[in-house]
């Protein structure tokens, strides 16, 4: 099983934002930063599942566990669903990405397990600019 942990995160609301995306495979580890240009920390934390799943897609794995701090992403993908109009879309995508796998979770974690990708989504802040 591939250990995926994600995190978004904005320098304003809205800021430049990143998306920070740390993979754990069979002992082997990746690390991305992706910019995300503007928009606000939740609209990030949704970009930074949509862009790991697309990279978990790309390397051909079949079983993905993503971790997350955001309980905002874990909720509305547990439940398949968002109060939130403007991230409705973002879900769709996620949802729609998440099934083409054999078999997908995901797991709140607290922020401190997930201290990777919380600064690899700060080193894609600074991509922005």
């Amino acid at each position: 099983m591939i250990e995926v942990y994600i995190d978004g995160a904005s320098a304003g609301d809205p800021g430049a934002s990143g998306a920070g995306i740390y993979i754990k495979n069979n002992g082997k580890v990746e690390s991305f930063s992706i910019p995300l240009g503007t928009m606000n920390n939740h609209e990030a934390e949704f970009h930074s599942l949509i862009k790991s799943l697309e990279i978990c897609i790309d390397h051909g794995f079949s079983i993905v566990s993503v971790r997350s701090d955001s309980t905002t992403v874990v909720d509305a993908v547990e439940k398949e669903f968002s109060r939130n109009v403007k991230h409705r879309d973002l879900l769709t995508q996620a949802l729609s990405l998440a099934s083409q796998f054999e078999l997908f979770f995901i797991k709140w974690i607290p922020s401190k397990e997930n201290k990777q990708a919380d600064q690899l989504a700060k080193q894609a802040i600074r991509l922005n600019l």
